[in-house]
């Protein structure tokens, strides 16, 4: 609410509640604007510097030195930026930013300016909120603010703000007749009926709606929400005109794959969504696939996926029996050796242990196989943009975490697979640790990829042990690839 309130009281001192701000950007002195595409022409290059890449970064460049209305002479030093060069002025071009009196009193003007620019086509790509997210940090301005004014835009979408005359009021009215039948073919039956609202069903035609919407994203942009065409964007960013990924389950079989359905974890709607995959299934408190991640991170907009739940529960059920036993194992291998951390680092297993673990090797190698079908399945519900055309970030544990490694290396495969994936977060991933297997995962993911690994999960590393010939493990050790986007973490001493 910090970051809505701040923006509204300077948006009433700029123009007040009947005249909102017009494209913020151009409204800083012309040094400000160069600073401004600067920053962001250097930080494409830094974030985003493979040859791939380079149609992005030109095209974004190009589009916001227009944005800021800077005279065309500048485009070739703002392209040269955006290929690499003048890295070393990035604190300069911050500063001259910062002292922009616009930006004084309120620097997350600029992080409402670029969140504008990166909406106005209706596709919120995950390299554009990477940046915008660097931008904020090079300027001191804390994620939670972007967060705040994404959700701040949706509500003003969601609400009339201003009471309609009766004449506009009959107007709409008409207005919505006419467009009734083409509106309910655009959202589709069931999730009118479902009432889905954000503002996408039916809202967006009333143009009062847009007042509201002005103050976020300028009037210009605002104005445009109020017609057909702002109507056509909004429907590209949610998909389904906001139905969300709850809109999609599998009505039959994909080859192998039995079951493949969106769960939702929260209420509420975003620019950005999260999806959790859950690794396995067991009795108690993790029999669902929710229950992992209720004490994850609050944001508008998760979903669970539920996927093999038969095979996942069979899988949990043997793990179970696994750890007993080794409980029962453990008062006869603890006469031979001294801690039992020694059983299972030992180069040669026990025999008692192998003939434990011969009842998983079965149920693992079924869960293993369908892991990959699913996350080859994901990567086209992705790439087909049921989620609409909005970041998404990625997280699982064991065996969703391999989900979504299939999912990432599936996509990498397919056109137009960029500025789909923000974030990715892997834990205990049975998965090749080699960096060389990882590469091309880059290509997709726009932020990070963050391998949270445990040297010491001998779980994984047993139940591992027959299912591959690889030596490296990324579930236990960190993946050596050199890219800003790979991040290891070693959970070591926080998983037991």
């Amino acid at each position: 609410m910090a970051a809505e309130e701040k923006w509204e009281g300077w948006a009433s001192k700029q123009g007040g509640e009947k005249e909102p701000c017009v494209l913020l950007g151009q409204q800083l002195g012309e040094p400000g604007r160069f600073a401004y595409a600067a920053l962001c022409g250097i930080s494409l290059a830094r974030l985003f510097p493979e040859k791939e890449q380079s149609s992005f970064r030109m095209e974004f460049i190009e589009g916001f030195v227009k944005w800021l209305d800077l005279p065309e002479a500048v485009l070739p030093a703002m392209t040269a930026f955006s290929s690499g060069l003048g890295g070393e002025g990035t604190e300069t071009f911050a500063q001259i930013l910062l002292k922009d009196p616009i930006l004084k009193e309120n620097p997350i003007v600029i992080t409402q300016d670029l969140l504008s620019f990166s909406l106005k086509d209706g596709y919120y790509d995950a390299r554009a909120r990477v940046l915008i997210c660097h931008i904020s940090w090079l300027l001191r301005i804390p994620l939670e603010e972007l967060e705040a004014l994404e959700e701040s835009l949706l509500e003003s979408l969601k609400e009339q703000k201003e009471e309609e005359s009766e004449t506009a009021e009959e107007s709409r009215k008409k207005k919505e007749r006419r467009k009734k039948l083409k509106r309910y073919l655009l959202i589709g039956l069931a999730t009118v009926g479902g009432g889905t609202v954000i503002g996408l069903t039916g809202g967006l035609a009333a143009p009062l709606v847009a007042a509201g919407a002005a103050t976020i994203i300028g009037s210009a942009g605002a104005a445009a929400l109020g017609s057909t065409a702002g109507i056509a964007v909004m429907a590209s960013l949610f998909g389904a005109a906001g139905a969300g990924l709850t809109g999609y389950k599998m009505k039959k079989r994909v080859g192998a794959i039995e079951e493949f359905e969106f769960l939702s974890l929260s209420e509420g709607k975003q620019l950005h969504i999260t999806i959790a995959i859950t690794g396995w299934l067991c009795a108690g408190k993790y029999g669902s696939f929710t229950a992992p991640w209720s004490s994850m991170l609050h944001s508008s907009e998760q979903y669970c996926l539920a996927w093999e739940s038969k095979y996942l529960m069979e899988l949990g059920h043997t793990l179970d029996s696994l750890l007993n036993g080794f409980v029962n194992m453990m008062a006869q291998e603890a006469l031979k050796l001294t801690v039992f951390s020694g059983i299972v680092t030992a180069l040669t297993w026990p025999t008692s242990l192998l003939t434990v673990a011969s009842v998983i090797d079965n149920p693992w190698g079924v869960c293993l196989h369908r892991s990959a079908e699913v996350g080859k399945h994901l990567a086209h519900i992705l790439l087909s943009r049921q989620q609409g055309k909005r970041p998404v970030t990625l997280i699982g544990f064991s065996l969703g975490a391999r989900v979504i490694y299939f999912c990432l290396q599936e996509m990498a495969q397919e056109k137009d697979s960029q500025g789909i994936i923000e974030d990715v977060v892997l834990l205990g991933a049975p998965v090749e640790g080699e960096a060389k297997y990882w590469k091309a995962i880059t290509k997709v993911v726009s932020g990070r990829i963050i391998n949270g690994y445990c040297r010491g999960d001998w779980l994984l590393r047993f139940v591992y042990r027959t299912s591959s010939v690889q030596i490296n493990v990324a579930g236990l050790q960190p993946v050596d690839l050199d890219d800003r986007r790979m991040v290891n973490m070693d959970l070591s001493s926080v998983v037991s």
